[in-house]
């Protein structure tokens, strides 16, 4: 295999920096969902942890080694899973950590930012404006900035993740991951590749924010005017080149759902495996729901990434869904 910016080597030793609570989460078969999907189900669950989404594991790497470094303050832009993940991981290490967010991010989320001693700062406009913001901050006060996919300790921070489903990766033909930033994806796809070849990395993407998925297709990055999803924290518009390239290198195919699928995956996760998940963390099980003759038969495994979740907004998806079923 060509080489993507990760190191299986610096991964193995990136699970060392991380605290245990975030590692080795749950991951089993969810028999249950097996009817409505034909297939066999597993899932690994990265909900169950103090910040309810896989992020922790790279912000734990980077805190560690800023902390280190004697680093004393970092800034990240969040769509708010991030800005929790670096927000928990900062305060275990004396970090002082500032989050630029949309202020039509999800409340929920920006709550427990400022819960977690996070100065929060916020930006009349989407994520792509936040990430500006942040760079500025950055620049201006010489402080560290956070850039969630680019910096390679969040990816090799959710590459730990990889490794975990790597030791049962024999029994998986595939494994879907959502697509966002890439993180996550190349992370897992990286590790993967190295030490499961056989099983097939699946990202999935909301329709309406395909940039990521639309740039691994032709292969060059392809940006979009707007992003318009409920997956609040996949909704990027301009993907990062460097983050392309490993992409193109550990994915075996990039596909996009629509919303309403999005919205029929949680409701089966919440109704058949008791799992409450933000739009994000469904995007797996919507996959398979529209592409069923794809996968029947075999056996797949997603990686639910989130569950920090508008409660009255979920409330409203849930009952939409089940009102059309």
């Amino acid at each position: 295999m060509e080489q993507t910016r990760l190191d299986t080597g610096r991964i193995r030793a990136a699970r060392r920096l991380i605290d245990p609570v975030f590692l080795d989460t749950p991951l089993y078969r969810c028999e249950a969902l097996e009817p409505g999907l034909g297939c066999a189900v597993s899932v690994k669950l990265e909900t169950a942890n103090p910040v309810r989404s896989f992020k922790g594991r790279g912000t734990e790497v980077i805190a560690s080694l800023l902390g280190g470094e004697g680093a004393r303050e970092v800034v990240c832009a969040s769509a708010g899973n991030l800005g929790q993940a670096l927000a928990w991981s900062g305060r275990g290490r004396g970090l002082g950590v500032r989050v630029v967010a949309s202020r039509f991010a999800t409340r929920a989320k920006l709550d427990r930012i400022r819960a977690l001693g996070a100065t929060l700062e916020l930006v009349d406009g989407d994520h792509e404006l936040a990430r500006e913001r942040a760079s500025e901050i950055a620049r201006c006060d010489g402080i560290r900035l956070v850039e969630d996919s680019l910096d390679i300790e969040t990816c090799e921070g959710a590459a730990t993740i990889g490794l975990e489903l790597a030791d049962a990766a024999p029994s998986f033909d595939a494994v879907l991951v959502a697509l966002g930033g890439g993180a996550l994806a190349t992370g897992v796809g990286h590790v993967l590749k190295a030490l499961a070849p056989g099983v097939e990395v699946i990202c999935v993407q909301p329709l309406g924010a395909p940039a990521m998925t639309r740039s691994w297709r032709q292969r060059r990055v392809v940006t979009t005017e707007s992003a318009d999803t409920i997956a609040d924290g996949v909704a990027g518009r301009f993907p990062i080149p460097a983050v392309l390239d490993d992409l193109l290198l550990v994915a075996d195919d990039a596909v996009l759902v629509q919303e309403a699928s999005i919205i029929a995956g949680m409701r089966m996760l919440h109704d058949h495996a008791g799992l409450v998940v933000e739009p994000s963390a469904a995007l797996g099980i919507a996959a398979v729901l529209e592409d069923r003759d794809r996968f029947a038969g075999l056996h797949v495994a997603t990686v639910v990434c989130g569950s920090n979740v508008d409660v009255d907004a979920y409330r409203r998806w849930i009952g939409a869904a089940r009102g059309k079923a």
